[in-house]
């Protein structure tokens, strides 16, 4: 998948394209089923497929106060829409220019010009352009003008779950329901960051972990005790995950992502990883002493083998 960051990075003779606008945060089971519409489209008529996103949420600018916490970093969106198979994806730096930008001033600098839009796929609550000015029906009508079509798609229903959505799937996280909000996203939720130097508290008691960097990328789900996923250089290793402060232990400020390698002791410090969440095992509990801790700790790893299968 190529990338572009910015109008100016597309080349001149670039398109003409099948296009499809969002947000894309998570880039959830309902972004996917939107995208593969667009390929269809896009091969039906011979067009490149791209999608055109932004670098941050609009309301970071906007209305920062309400601004939603993201579900993917900027790297991961581009990780998971490349997997998608479109052709290329347009980041938008959402910054005052832009914001600024009236609903045709937008089709015409970003589709038409850049992009060479013949085919463009929105949701039926489409708003774009300065204040949220233009909708779908502005949208035909400027498509009308400059020579593409506009097709919408309703909501997007995964199951019994129902519909999809970006602001569904942070409820199931914020409660720990890992697996139903990958369900929801199709794939795994996933955070990635550095590994970091922590307190070594771990190793002390024969569980060493890897910690990850506080700025790491991917909403962090409620603390607890998790089975999943620990990615590095290319290789998987099952995982017993904690989120919190270690409510047995003073001095621990902040949450932290902590994962423990099952039968691995390996210097991960300063790489890049990736760890998934699978299923989660309890919630976060303070302990009367270490003992109990480490009883504890020993029956975590051993219902993350059940989970994952490594009994």
């Amino acid at each position: 998948m190529m990338v572009f960051t910015g109008p100016e990075d597309v080349p001149e003779d670039f398109g003409p394209s099948a296009v499809t606008i969002g947000k894309f945060d998570g880039v959830h089971a309902g972004h996917r089923a939107v995208i593969d519409e667009l390929l269809s489209d896009a091969r039906a008529s011979g067009l490149a497929s791209v999608v055109v996103t932004f670098d941050r949420h609009p309301l970071a600018l906007l209305r920062p106060e309400l601004c939603p916490e993201p579900l993917t970093g900027v790297e991961q969106k581009l990780r998971l829409l490349g997997e998608t198979g479109v052709d290329a994806t347009l980041l938008l730096r959402f910054d005052e220019a832009l914001a600024r930008l009236t609903p045709e001033e937008f089709v015409s600098h970003v589709l038409v010009d850049t992009i060479h839009a013949r085919s463009v796929l929105v949701g039926e609550d489409f708003r774009f352009g300065r204040g949220g000015a233009g909708d779908v029906a502005a949208l035909e009508r400027l498509g009308a003008e400059h020579g593409f079509v506009v097709r919408t798609v309703g909501d997007v229903l995964v199951g019994p779950a129902g519909r999809v959505s970006s602001t569904r799937i942070r409820s199931l996280l914020a409660a720990g329901d890992v697996a139903g909000a990958g369900g929801l996203l199709g794939h795994v939720p996933t955070v990635r960051g550095v590994v970091v130097h922590g307190a070594k508290r771990g190793r002390e008691l024969g569980f060493p972990t890897a910690n990850l960097s506080p700025d790491s990328d991917g909403l962090i789900p409620a603390d607890g005790i998790y089975a999943g996923w620990f990615a590095v250089d290319g290789d998987v290793y099952p995982t017993a995950i904690s989120v919190g402060n270690n409510p047995t232990f003073d001095g621990v400020p902040q949450r932290q992502v902590e994962a423990y390698l099952l039968d691995e002791d390996i210097d991960l410090y300063g790489k890049v990883v990736d760890v998934r969440f699978v299923e989660r095992i309890r919630g976060m509990v303070a302990y009367e002493g270490i003992g109990p801790l480490i009883a504890q700790m020993r029956n975590d790893v051993e219902r993350v083998r059940e989970v994952l299968g490594r009994s």
